[in-house]
């Protein structure tokens, strides 16, 4: 249906999103979008690891586990805005 995109299109394309949002904000919001896929990058990555260290066998109705607490990092090595994540109980009855 469309056609490829060239270097004329891709240029307009450029001109338009400058138009639009303004060159002053444009660095701001690529570094908004690097941060939050950093943000992203590092959660996947700690569901992995905590999906990986589940114990085998599921905890029974009767045994309640401590809820665990979290630090996210938006960038590596940028404590500013860590902030301790406690991880929502299921309170569910199954």
């Amino acid at each position: 249906m469309f056609g490829r995109l060239g270097a004329p299109e891709i240029i307009l394309i450029l001109v338009v999103i400058i138009l639009l949002f303004g060159a002053k904000k444009l660095p701001d919001m690529a570094r908004s979008l690097g941060k939050s896929a950093r943000i992203l990058k590092s959660e996947a990555k700690a569901m992995k690891e905590d999906k990986s260290s589940a114990p085998a066998d599921p905890p029974t109705a009767g045994e309640q586990q401590p809820p665990t607490q979290r630090t996210i990092q938006a960038a590596p090595g940028d404590v500013t805005s860590s902030r301790p994540v406690t991880e929502p109980t299921d309170t569910t009855k199954r």
